[in-house]
């Protein structure tokens, strides 16, 4: 049997869902995508020589930080207890790529907060580069966050 849940009740109005009678568990989602931006762009966070700082330092900040306050920014969103937080940066190429991934032993899963992460992180990144990447017209025409997604979602139960 599938368990039902519903963000509205009988008379259609929204709600959270109560999770109140579920076991804790131990639970982890992962999350990844990537901002694509111009070969010099890339160079330069490779070199650490973005004039606003060090990127990638800042977007895990950052990335941590939104993973923490999901429940602030999604509706109805459960406030869990987060357990651990791994954010996992790769400038390649033609992007860098952000995998974050959450952990939390409670009643509910993980995934928005692993995307809030990956999400925010690459937010972060755009706002630190946004002057390198913007052309005479005032354009982004390289940059673009693509493929954000979940990757990974596991559920155990902890043994007594």
């Amino acid at each position: 049997m599938t368990e039902e849940f519903s963000h509205v009740d009988a008379e259609d109005d929204a709600q959270m869902v109560d999770v109140g009678e579920k076991a804790d568990s131990r639970r982890r989602a992962v999350a990844s995508g990537e901002i694509r931006l111009s070969d010099a762009t890339l160079e330069a966070i490779a070199a650490d020589e973005i004039g606003k700082g060090d990127v990638l330092t800042t977007a895990r900040i950052g990335a941590i930080q939104a993973v923490k306050h999901t429940w602030e920014t999604i509706p109805m969103c459960h406030q869990i207890p987060v357990t651990n937080v791994e954010t996992d940066f790769e400038v390649g190429d033609a992007a860098v790529a952000l995998t974050v991934a959450v952990e939390t032993v409670g009643k509910t899963g993980c995934e928005m907060e692993a995307l809030e992460g990956v999400t925010t992180g690459l937010n972060v990144v755009w706002d630190m580069v946004k002057a390198s990447e913007k052309d005479d017209d005032g354009q982004y025409p390289t940059t673009a966050i693509e493929d954000v997604r979940v990757v990974e979602k596991s559920k155990s139960v902890p043994q007594e």
